[in-house]
C-alpha cells in the first residue's frame, strides 16, 4: 500500500511496509513539516490576478500549510484566493500584503468566503468538508476589547533606522528586543480555543513587560 497524505498538514502517512530504507527520513520530513504549520510564510500572487490557488502540497514544504500567511503582489482588482485541498481543516493569521489598495477573498470550497482589506490581517479557519468547504472569520464574534502590542520586528519607521532601532529597544523594552509576528500570532491563537470561551471584553497586553515596567 503507498503512502497517503489525507491529514490536515498533508503529512506522509507510511504504509506497513512502505518506504523500506527511508522511514528515517520521511519521518524527519514530517517533523519539519510539523514545525513549518507554526511558522510565517509568504507568497505572491501574479500581477493583477483575480484569482489565486494556494494549494498546501503533499509532504513537501509550502508557504500555505504556514500559520501566518502573508500574501504579497500587485492588484488593479480584488483577487479570490483558493486555498486547497478542500478537504484541510485548519487555522490561518492571513496578512493581505498586496499592493494596489485592493481586498483579497479568502475561499476553500463554495462555501462562505472571507473578504481581507489592503494592509489588513485576519485570522480564519477552514471546516475542510470538500466541495462545500468554506472559511471563517475566527474573530468576528469574539468580544475582546483590544490587544495591545508592543513593537513588531517587521514595523516600519522611517525616522529611525535599525541600529536606532536596536538601541531604543535595549533602553526602554524589558526583554531588549522587538517582537517576532509569530510570537503574537501564538498568543492571539488562545483567544480563539473553546477553553478561552469565558475570556471577553479585556484588553490583553502583549508588550513584553512595558506595561508593568511603566506603571
Amino acid at each position: 500500500m503507498a503512502s497517503t497524505y489525507v491529514n490536515d498538514l498533508r503529512l506522509n502517512e507510511m504504509a506497513t511496509g512502505d518506504q523500506s530504507g527511508s522511514w528515517g527520513t520521511v519521518t524527519n520530513t514530517n517533523l519539519e513539516l510539523i514545525a513549518e504549520a507554526f511558522s510565517y510564510g509568504t507568497e505572491a500572487i501574479t500581477t493583477n490576478a483575480d484569482t489565486h490557488t494556494t494549494t498546501i502540497a503533499d509532504g513537501a514544504t509550502d508557504p500555505g500549510r504556514s500559520m501566518f500567511l502573508k500574501y504579497t503582489g500587485t492588484l488593479d482588482s480584488a483577487c479570490t484566493i483558493t486555498i486547497g485541498p478542500n478537504t484541510v481543516s485548519k487555522l490561518w493569521f492571513i496578512e493581505n500584503a498586496t499592493s494596489g489598495s485592493q481586498n483579497i477573498i479568502i475561499k476553500q470550497g463554495s462555501g462562505a468566503t472571507v473578504t481581507i482589506a489592503s494592509g489588513k490581517t485576519k485570522v480564519i479557519y477552514s471546516d475542510g468538508v470538500g466541495s462545500g468547504a468554506k472559511m471563517v472569520d475566527a474573530f468576528a464574534a469574539l468580544d475582546v476589547g483590544s490587544m495591545s502590542t508592543g513593537s513588531l520586528s517587521t514595523t516600519g519607521d522611517i525616522t529611525f533606522g535599525d541600529d536606532d532601532k536596536a538601541i531604543f529597544a535595549k533602553r526602554r523594552i524589558p526583554v531588549r528586543r522587538y517582537a517576532d509576528p509569530e510570537e503574537v500570532a501564538h498568543g492571539t491563537l488562545s483567544l480563539v480555543l473553546p477553553a478561552s470561551s469565558y475570556m471577553n471584553g479585556i484588553a490583553l497586553p502583549m508588550d513584553a513587560g512595558l506595561t508593568i515596567k511603566n506603571a
